[in-house]
């Protein structure tokens, strides 16, 4: 896959993951928008192939939306309040996004990876 072409899908994966975030935060007081929306980040997450363009871009943008949400507004609430179902959010998201940065390696086998290759005798 070309340069050009990873840059547009991880720029394409940051606001679908911005977008997937804010969704989340915007239903995580209700118990089944929590479990719906933890449960898409970690699905996605796996379901995208290795690498830092499309895994990482898309917890960036996860996690953009979170840390955004968390910030104060100009009236002094916050949109992920101190309580069970907020701090879910934030240790949920923080695990989906270790799981994203640990499983973003290159595979067994790919290219960047040569692997095991036996030394000239």
């Amino acid at each position: 896959m070309g340069l050009v072409l990873r840059g547009g899908c991880a720029v394409v994966l940051l606001a679908v993951g911005a977008a997937a975030g804010l969704a989340t935060v915007l239903l995580h007081q209700r118990g089944w928008g929590l479990a719906l929306g933890l449960a898409a980040a970690a699905a996605t997450t796996l379901a995208l192939p290795r690498g830092w363009w499309s895994r990482v871009a898309f917890m960036l943008g996860w996690m953009g939306a979170v840390v955004w949400a968390m910030m104060p507004r100009s009236e002094g609430d916050y949109l992920i309040p101190a309580n069970a179902s907020g701090y879910a959010v934030l240790v949920g998201s923080f695990v989906v996004l270790l799981v994203a940065l640990a499983t973003s390696g290159p595979t067994r086998g790919s290219r960047d990876d040569p692997g095991d290759s036996p030394t000239p005798t």
